[in-house]
């Protein structure tokens, strides 16, 4: 029998805050967390601009120092979020079984900073000088782990790597699990922290990033002048949960999951498929698993990097699914504020949909000044909007030609 998927708790580490709280609150007024890269020297570099986590010591995490020295810093952020989730649905507190819950958080490029630095130790010392920890610090699989000792989670516990689309698809796999039994509540969500020189001459490399200076008008998706993403960080954490259980003991409930959409465009290493076929048909997956006609209020919250490929071509896929009915769709990017938060971004974007979904305001595309006449829809330029919202889709695609939509209800 399927079972009714709830969200119960909610976690964020961001550019533009290390808490709920915060965070929403920046994200309904707009607020830009995009600025001058201050983790290296940019003297070399073309790009010079990123949204970094700010004020985030991860010694209040732990007990000891050498636990914050035993992992990477997209650990620290994912236990970060992942704390806050769990102490905002309360779940340890109602009793439940352990091997019931599980932990799905991954990452798309993992611990970036342990990477590098055990590169440079081998090269100038040799190689019995890189760490043990090494391994484990830099596996993308690890957050999950650390997550799951944390909390005694013994159900099924992963961590996907699907690149931009990463965290979409943990909470997409979670709630299916959740929905067919095989757990009765997952931690699950995405982390990154990847602005760090390699990664970032990487990118630039391959033509994906802004060049310019100007944080007004670097990330500005679905905008004429867009001309590639801003690299962020951070993580995004849920709680999905069976929905008996949660009314059960009493959890708030911020939305409930009522659809999930994957597919793979089969295409291209990096760019999107122009046909927008596949893209298209996750999001039709997961309507069509929520029930959504494209007549209810709907929110969602585009995977908008501000390249010029993919906001073409996700304006496209919105138009094969819902065709005229597009143009009365609420559509925002919060990577607008946020910067593309690669393998945390789909969690992070989530939070955003079922916020929104609460409140009832679809948060803007800040930046935004230049029509597009490719991109042609209500992408909510620059000022949040209140809306009587029903459903909420989130949309992520990633490198490889990786796609996932979540569909998230009012409840």
């Amino acid at each position: 029998m399927e079972r009714r998927v709830v969200i119960t708790g909610v976690g964020v580490i961001s550019p533009v805050g290390n808490d709920i709280s915060t965070f929403w609150n920046n994200i309904k007024n707009g607020v830009c967390g995009i600025d001058k890269i201050t983790r290296f020297d940019t003297t070399d570099f073309k790009v010079k601009l990123a949204g970094e986590v700010k004020d985030f010591d991860p010694k209040a995490l732990y007990k000891s120092p050498a636990e914050v020295r035993r992992a990477d810093m997209f650990t620290h952020y994912a236990i970060k979020a992942a704390d806050e989730a769990v102490n905002d649905c309360g779940i340890l507190e109602s009793g439940m079984d352990k091997r019931r819950l599980g932990v799905y958080i991954g990452s798309g490029i993992g611990g970036m900073q342990s990477f590098v630095a055990e590169t440079l130790i081998l090269n100038e010392k040799g190689p019995s000088k890189v760490s043990p920890m090494f391994v484990p610090k830099m596996i993308s699989n690890i957050a999950s782990g650390m997550v799951a000792i944390r909390f005694g989670a013994k159900g099924p516990s992963m961590g996907i790597v699907t690149a931009c689309a990463t965290s979409a698809h943990t909470i997409g796999e979670a709630y299916r699990a959740v929905k067919h039994g095989y757990a009765d509540a997952i931690i699950a969500g995405g982390t990154e922290s990847s602005v760090e020189p390699l990664a970032v001459a990487g990118f630039t490399s391959c033509q994906a990033l802004h060049i310019g200076d100007d944080p007004s008008c670097a990330s500005i998706p679905f905008d004429a002048r867009r001309s590639g993403f801003v690299m962020g960080e951070g993580a995004g954490i849920v709680v999905v949960e069976e929905y008996e259980q949660a009314v059960k003991r009493g959890a708030h409930i911020y939305a409930e999951i009522v659809g999930y959409g994957a597919t793979t465009d089969a295409y291209h290493m990096t760019a999107p498929d122009p046909t927008a076929e596949e893209p298209g048909n996750a999001i039709r997956i997961a309507i069509n698993d929520a029930g959504i006609t494209g007549d209810e209020e709907i929110y969602i919250n585009a995977h908008g990097t501000s390249t010029k490929l993919n906001d073409k071509t996700e304006t496209e896929a919105f138009k094969k699914v819902f065709g005229e009915k597009a143009y009365k769709l609420h559509i925002s990017s919060t990577k607008s504020m946020t910067g593309h938060m690669l393998g945390a971004t789909g969690a992070v974007e989530a939070i955003v949909s079922v916020l929104a979904l609460k409140d009832g305001i679809v948060p803007p595309t800040v930046g935004y000044s230049e029509k597009d006449p490719e991109c042609d829809l209500d992408y909510t330029p620059n000022n949040a909007v209140k809306a009587n919202l029903k459903y909420a889709l989130s949309t992520n695609l990633g490198f490889g030609g990786h796609n996932a939509c979540l569909a998230f209800k009012k409840i």
